[in-house]
């Protein structure tokens, strides 16, 4: 009989936590531990993940584990071919078997659903298993329900006050840099009728042997997923994620800004960094991201406004939406409170619209795996909500679709911000415009036949049609709401004739769509 290996520890390494810097691999012993890795098909089919999601998260996996094997750590690795339809449950099973580690250590997860599998299996397996503080973050899920303690209302701005001072990130001694906080008003900027200014190309990575094969596996075992791998271009290691990080702060920091929230037709990236999912992945650290603009304004590299934007959304925001994850999960994932029921439109999945704003935002999706903050927010999600999507629905949409798609990131945002589900825990208000907000902001409504004036008719905007026919569905609640107190004003001053309209045409819209 073959003698049963036995090791000190199984260090496992999932696919969001390639960082060398990990709590995990600290006292990791290559003549007494094992780092494990596993590429297994339940993550990318629990929700149906798009092509390019999958190629980052494996191709970033397979690079991590050639840069952990050269400094001769001895990585237990299984690939997409060896671990066929398979799940963490069945592949750590094999391997606590075979090697019978004293203990299996991990940093905590990134997902509820996860860190809730792996608890489970130890439990029922008999196991010894301890999770790691991730130290990734600025803000443990700890030090988040402190500043949650007491406070009736969990704002991202008071949270983020605090994370300045206490990291003495943009200050000018107490005080912050330039004497404001927040510099969102010169951050709202259209492109007007001449577009953006000159565009540099950003940084791309050509797919090497390693990520070529991936992308050949992924093709292969997922061709009924959703998105295209023809553009694929994502930094996928360490090295390739610094210069992703260089590049942005060089060509499009300076004008990142005043023009965040503008969009532009085939013009998918912009002047957006593309950074999330290498900080995700763990390739970046966010201190040396932050760090890295801060510098920037120090130099004189960027202006004030256009730093402070981006290190919003990384020590803000990034910060705030991983405290309130943990903070209200599980049953934060159950949240309806508009009690909206109805299906995505079936074009969510095929682009095939004629409405020229989910056209863009949906096509682009497909193709890059990628769309910015604002097509996000005040185009999918904003149609979503109007219309009534079921949260959950639009949730595991956002998941499946987009390469920086990790469940404590994306959830909030999704389910909160975007969709008003959770009743105002992240959002003092739902986020409801018109058309009219995305033709200021952008050129789509140019070539579209649809009019953002008009709320009912052939030609009518869906989304003006929605915006009245969503404030008419929940009046009540919405009346309730101070800041929205001027939209609903607006909404008396319809006519019986016209608001009838309008809903009528609003269920005809519905009917279309089969949703």
């Amino acid at each position: 009989m073959a003698k049963k290996l036995a090791i000190r520890n199984l260090v496992l390494v999932l696919g969001d936590q390639l960082d060398l810097s990990s709590p995990a691999l600290q006292e990791l012993d290559p003549e007494l531990d094992r780092v494990w890795m596993a590429e297994v098909t339940s993550e990318a089919t629990h929700v149906q993940s798009h092509k390019v999601r999958i190629a980052v998260f494996l191709a970033a996996m397979r690079h991590f584990r050639v840069e952990l094997e050269g400094r001769g750590i001895e990585v237990d690795y299984h690939d997409l071919e060896t671990t066929k339809d398979s799940s963490f449950e069945t592949v750590l099973t094999e391997s606590v078997a075979r090697w019978n580690p004293q203990k299996i250590i991990l940093v905590e997860p990134g997902e509820w659903r996860v860190r809730h599998l792996f608890e489970s299996l130890a439990e029922d397996q008999g196991w010894a298993l301890e999770f790691l503080e991730d130290t990734h973050f600025y803000c443990s899920p700890e030090d988040f329900r402190q500043h949650a303690s007491g406070r009736k209302q969990l704002r991202l701005e008071f949270f983020y006050r605090e994370l300045r001072r206490k990291h003495q990130v943009l200050m000018e001694g107490k005080d912050p840099a330039g004497g404001k906080w927040n510099y969102d008003g010169d951050n709202r900027k259209s492109f007007g009728k001449k577009g953006p200014p000159s565009l540099p190309e950003s940084r791309r990575f050509k797919p090497d042997g390693i990520t070529q094969d991936v992308l050949e596996a992924v093709e292969r075992r997922f061709s009924n997923h959703p998105g295209e791998l023809r553009h694929f271009d994502w930094p996928v290691s360490r090295e390739q994620a610094i210069e992703a990080l260089e590049d942005f702060i060089e060509n499009r920091l300076p004008f990142f800004g005043q023009f965040q929230d503008a969009m532009w037709t085939d013009e998918p990236y912009l002047f957006h960094s593309r950074l999330a999912a290498a900080m995700n992945l763990k390739l970046l650290n966010p201190r040396e991201v932050v760090r890295r603009a801060e510098a920037a304004y120090d130099e004189g590299a960027a202006p004030l406004n256009a730093v402070e934007g981006f290190i919003r959304q990384i020590l803000g925001w990034r910060e705030y939406v991983r405290g309130i994850y943990w903070h209200f999960m599980p049953e934060y994932l159950e949240r309806n409170a508009l009690d909206a029921s109805h299906d995505l439109p079936e074009f969510f999945w095929t682009a095939e619209t004629e409405m020229k704003c989910l056209q863009q935002s949906i096509r682009q999706t497909l193709d890059y795996g990628y769309a910015h903050h604002i097509q996000r927010l005040m185009v999918t999600g904003l149609f979503s909500m109007m219309l009534g999507v079921h949260p959950k629905k639009v949730h595991e949409w956002y998941l499946a679709v987009y390469v920086d798609a990790v469940e404590w990131v994306e959830l909030p945002n999704s389910l909160g911000m975007s969709q008003y589900a959770d009743g105002g825990i992240m959002a003092s208000k739902p986020y409801a415009a018109t058309g009219k907000y995305i033709q200021r902001m952008s050129n789509y409504c140019q070539a579209c036949r649809f009019d953002p004036a008009k709320a009912h008719g052939d030609d009518a905007c869906p989304f003006t049609t929605l915006y009245w026919d969503f404030l008419a569905k929940h009046r009540e609640t919405l009346s309730a709401n101070q800041r929205m107190s001027l939209q609903v004003r607006n909404l008396d001053r319809k006519s019986d004739e016209d608001l009838h309209a309008i809903q009528m045409h609003a269920a005809h819209l519905r009917d279309v769509w089969d949703v």
